[in-house]
């Protein structure tokens, strides 16, 4: 699909990208934070996967569309949608910069998988991919549900932020137990966080996991869990969080159903962190847009969910937790006194999903079509660390930035103004409908402040950083 010549173009990229990555595994001694309790919650990465294609090259978009009735989408292809090569072209890649991934397990196979599908789509190796486990050592066992569902997602956040910054460095920070059990997993998470924030070990942090608010015990269980965020933000690290991946409502404790009303999840809800909602794309062949980015929303898409209505859409709404963020007070006739999710959102759609090539299951290695705001959020990671580049340091919490930029309205923020995020499902015989926010002019709770042309957005977030902690829009909350 893509040749190497492609990369020749970049020149100030260097020559470190074209040498083998150097692998490091790390393992520190498990902290006592994880053991503390945090409810009796539900914690699930924000990733669908779609179909499998056993093939030794991936397929092509036609392929795909005779295949699953959706066309699938290429790095290459992402990467022109988001207007990332001319920044390339410049030398612009992430090179310096290091991002990190954060999921439970991670994948055993990451690295051969990252180089088969770097070589496939004709990008360069990264610098470096260094596997952390500050919690204890991971063992991983491919005969679980979880822990491959797991690893299809530590593949598509290592993949997809490498194709947005191609030079940065990347971190897979794993964890040794299940995110889906709140009592161990947020806080040992949230200690693994801590650990790569207070020995300055990356830039940006991408997560791509949540869990309902409602499924905590109390806002106070929240509060109390939130320290890896408070000190990113004095230390000037951007994270970032997917929004999720069942429009307006999201799953109850027990992941067997979904909520009847209107609810988020935390940590994207948390003031602190980025929010990625989720984009449909429209590309031909080449990457260009034959329509306009609409709100992700595949729930009555027979094709992605099956023949009844089932949540697949981006997710979006207020939080019962967080008030209204100084920076968000600009937009209070849509969020009222609570904090609005998402802040920005990218690629996500099912009906445009995106390519990963992985071999985790010890079987036949496969490329997997998937999609979610698990894809969006390692996009826009990539994009950050572009922007770290140029900057020449951290951004840190991009927010207050992002929504000075909409009211200044920004060539590089490209406004979404189509589609919603309202979702329905079928309980006990019965469909139920969640009404969701519709997308329009400026920001609203479907796709945020909308989606990013990253040659010029790149820039305009790095001088919107250096304005903003100063301005209207500068962050004024606490970090306790």
């Amino acid at each position: 699909m893509t040749s190497n010549k492609r990369w020749a173009l970049a020149g100030a990229m260097g020559v470190a990208m074209l040498a083998s990555a150097v692998v490091v595994h790390t393992s520190t001694a498990a902290q006592s934070a994880g053991s503390t309790a945090s409810g009796g919650l539900r914690f699930r990465p924000m990733v669908v996967t779609v179909g499998k294609v056993h093939s030794p090259t991936p397929p092509t978009e036609q392929q795909c569309l005779a295949r699953f009735h959706f066309p699938c989408y290429s790095p290459d292809q992402i990467e022109t949608a988001y207007n990332v090569q001319p920044l390339f072209r410049q030398g612009v890649n992430g090179s310096g910069e290091t991002i990190v991934i954060v999921d439970s397990f991670g994948s055993p196979t990451i690295v051969p998988d990252l180089a088969y599908f770097d070589r496939s789509f004709g990008l360069p190796t990264p610098p470096s991919l260094r596997i952390l486990t500050p919690e204890g050592a991971v063992h991983f066992n491919p005969a679980t549900t979880t822990e491959l569902g797991w690893a299809g997602e530590t593949t598509l956040d290592v993949e997809y932020s490498h194709a947005m910054a191609p030079g940065a460095n990347i971190l897979l920070v794993e964890t040794p137990t299940a995110e889906t059990e709140g009592v161990t997993g947020f806080p040992t998470i949230m200690a693994a966080e801590s650990y790569v924030i207070d020995h300055h070990l990356g830039d940006v942090i991408s997560q791509s996991f949540g869990a309902t608010e409602e499924t905590f015990t109390s806002p106070q269980t929240i509060l109390k869990l939130r320290s890896a965020y408070e000190s990113a933000y004095t230390q000037g690290v951007t994270v970032l969080a997917a929004a999720g991946d069942t429009g307006a409502t999201t799953f109850t404790v027990t992941e067997q159903h979904h909520y009847p009303y209107r609810v988020v999840s935390w940590p994207p809800s948390d003031p602190l962190v980025t929010a990625v909602g989720g984009t449909k794309l429209t590309l031909d062949t080449s990457g260009q847009r034959l329509v306009p980015d609409v709100v992700w929303n595949d729930t009555y898409n027979h094709y992605v969910v099956g023949t009844t209505p089932s949540p697949s859409a981006g997710g979006g709404g207020l939080s019962s937790v967080f008030s209204r963020p100084s920076y968000q007070n600009g937009v209070a006739d849509v969020v009222g006194n609570r904090r609005g999710i998402p802040d920005i959102s990218m690629s996500a759609a099912c009906s445009g999903a995106v390519l990963i090539y992985q071999s985790v299951d010890g079987k036949t290695a496969a490329w997997t079509v998937t999609c979610g705001t698990s894809e969006a959020t390692p996009l826009f990671a990539g994009i950050v660390a572009l922007s770290d580049q140029v900057a020449h340091h951290s951004l840190g919490l991009i927010n207050p930035a992002l929504y000075a930029m909409s009211a200044e309205h920004a060539q590089g923020l490209v406004d979404v103004t189509q589609g919603d995020n309202t979702v329905s499902f079928t309980t006990a015989g019965h469909i139920v409908t969640v009404p969701g926010y519709s997308a329009g002019p400026g920001y609203d709770l479907a796709s945020g402040v909308g989606t990013v042309n990253a040659a010029l957005f790149v820039p305009e977030l790095v001088q919107a950083v250096a304005t903003a902690s100063t301005g209207p829009f500068a962050y004024r909350g606490t970090a306790p």
